[in-house]
């Protein structure tokens, strides 16, 4: 068996110091307008992230990449953006835009 390398990031989000929401705030802003393929390496220091952001991307449509090894120790996950991605409102990142 072998590992995967996983991919190189288009786009680094440094979330350290942001709880759930706050960290999901600025990731949608920091995606805002990429285009989908764009892979998004999220650097965070938020023990619920291994939860949120799997959900998150659940919730939206993006892909969500995993864990991503990082060689000085920081907790590193990775999504791919997706064309068909459902918005969410602007101050409400666990709810969808319409509805």
């Amino acid at each position: 068996m072998t590992a995967t390398t996983p991919p190189a990031p288009d786009l680094v989000v440094d979330g350290t110091g942001l709880l759930c929401v706050q960290l999901l705030l600025k990731l949608r802003g920091r995606i805002a307008g990429a285009p989908a393929g764009t892979v998004v390496h999220i650097i965070t220091t938020d023990p619920a992230a291994p939860l949120d952001l799997p959900a998150w991307c659940h919730l939206t449509g993006h892909t969500y990449l995993g864990p991503i090894p990082d060689a000085t120790g920081r907790d590193v996950y990775g999504l791919r953006l997706t064309a068909d991605a459902t918005l969410t409102r602007p101050g409400a990142p666990w709810h969808p835009a319409s509805g």
